[in-house]
């Protein structure tokens, strides 16, 4: 790095410590300064190239600058269009709404009305939660522990470290850290039995709610995704009590899953998706889709003054007919399940990992400390998308007899920071900060996902070795990444 790019670098990062918010994220544990993008790679200010696998929060599909995008985009500044409409029709608009229509699951694209909410997904989630109290009459919602719904308070208010009233918590479904103790498919169904208890019990203290929000893989909450068979009870669930049954989809809408919409994956159709990240092609876009039958405001009742966005509105429509015509869910799906089983031959290797988890290209490494627990989760992908290989002397899937190991947060930061020192940039999420997240661009090529695993074991292996924990198993090598 040359004295005059070192300074740059230095002086923007500097300038934003001293003027930006202490509520400042991603900026914190990623001291970069990104001048150029393309793809997969970012280059900083200070000369270097990364490898981003956080992409804007899931939020670039296609990578940065895509040509479809960034041609897209072209168009409609060429073309004179007004760039900022309100709610008013536009050939645009029109364009992303039959497109985004074109992709939904059959049983709601047939029935679907569709509102365009603010710029972020907190907002479509605002708008969701707003619109099944309207059309129910009721107040209540039922979220889940582990959810990330958003920033605003009525998103917060369903999202896991929150305390209302409004809303009631259940059970979220997972293997390693199974709230029952079991994981696998029975514990996946207490879950979904806590949930019926909690509906028809008349002294739960819990009304008849006016909508169930869920994500079909929580994100944020440490890429743990949902069994399909209990999708499919949460909407039989719902379905038979007249309650809406709201899908967050944000993070994993758009092939991110390895299926166009993570629903899919179960079969089920949601009465109400939240839709953003991906959908506006790298710009802020953010939708509710929801059946006509829950169409019931008044004019005006939800607006927003950056509804009409037309760069986003054109961004996304590139990149929805990309994904489409181009079979990127599939291709995520492939290269994911191979990502995820490399990850579990690191796992072997490393007693620090607890579980490699994910569903197509959104992955999840759980970092854990201590004994007991026994090793890793790492066998084939079941159909939710974990890879667990935790087996009891039954010979049910699930944790191990010990249960799960404490959580590692300060190994998986120092993994991250290793990760940032190879010029790979990963997120740290889950709900002590344990897990190191992939989400690269669908567009990731083989040779790409193999560097971005030689350089994640690289990472775990000299994190691991410098605080002392989880030491390598004997015989265990690295260099994951040239088996894909």
């Amino acid at each position: 790095m040359s004295a005059t790019a070192r300074a740059v670098h230095e002086g923007i990062l500097r300038r934003q410590s001293a003027r930006e918010s202490a509520a400042r994220t991603y900026a914190r544990a990623l001291p970069i300064v990104p001048v150029r993008a393309r793809g997969l790679t970012i280059e900083g200010a200070d000369g270097r190239r990364y490898l981003d696998c956080l992409s804007g929060a899931g939020t670039l599909a296609l990578g940065h600058n895509h040509p479809v995008v960034l041609e897209a985009i072209r168009k409609v500044l060429d073309s004179g269009a007004p760039l900022h409409v309100l709610d008013l029709a536009t050939p645009v608009k029109d364009a992303f709404v039959t497109e985004l229509f074109h992709t939904l699951p059959p049983g709601l694209a047939d029935h679907a009305r569709v509102q365009f909410c603010g710029p972020a997904g907190t907002d479509a989630v605002e708008a969701a939660l707003k619109l099944v109290r309207t059309a129910t009459g009721r107040a209540g919602i039922m979220a889940f522990t582990g959810a990330y719904h958003g920033m605003t308070a009525g998103a917060l208010e369903a999202s896991g470290d929150a305390s209302h009233t409004l809303v009631a918590r259940l059970p979220y479904p997972q293997d390693y850290r199974c709230p029952f103790g079991i994981g696998g498919p029975q514990g996946a169904e207490l879950a979904a039995r806590w949930t019926e208890s909690v509906l028809d019990d008349p002294k739960s203290g819990v009304p008849h709610p006016a909508g169930m929000i869920l994500e079909p893989v929580q994100g944020e909450g440490g890429v743990i995704p949902a069994p399909d068979a209990w999708m499919r009870r949460m909407r039989e669930i719902t379905a038979t009590r007249s309650v809406p049954l709201i899908a967050d989809e944000v993070q994993t809408g758009v092939g991110r899953t390895g299926a166009f919409w993570a629903v899919e994956h179960s079969g089920i159709t949601p009465d109400v998706m939240v839709l953003s990240k991906a959908i506006g092609g790298s710009l802020p876009l953010a939708v509710v889709v929801y059946h006509e039958d829950l169409d019931v405001w008044e004019p005006g009742t939800h607006a927003g003054t950056f509804r009409g966005n037309q760069l986003a509105m054109a961004a996304g429509t590139a990149t929805l007919i990309y994904v489409r015509e181009n079979r990127l869910a599939e291709r995520a799906a492939t290269l994911g399940s191979r990502m995820l089983n490399q990850l579990a031959a690191l796992a072997g290797e490393f007693s620090c990992i607890g579980e490699v988890r994910g569903r197509g290209l959104m992955i999840g490494v759980e970092f854990v400390g201590g004994e007991g627990g026994g090793g890793a989760h790492s066998s084939a992908p079941e159909p939710g998308g974990v890879l667990d290989g935790g087996v009891t002397p039954a010979g049910k899937r699930g944790p191990s007899a010990d249960g799960p190991r404490p959580a590692a947060p300060e190994l998986a930061a120092a993994v991250q920071r290793e990760c940032l020192r190879r010029g790979l940039i990963v997120e740290l999420g889950g709900r002590h900060a344990s897990v190191v997240r992939l989400l690269p661009p669908l567009t990731i090529s083989d040779e790409q996902a193999a560097a971005v695993l030689d350089r994640l074991a690289d990472a775990v292996e000299t994190a691991a070795r410098e605080l002392g924990s989880g030491r390598a198993k004997a015989g265990a090598t690295t260099g994951v990444g040239a088996h894909l």
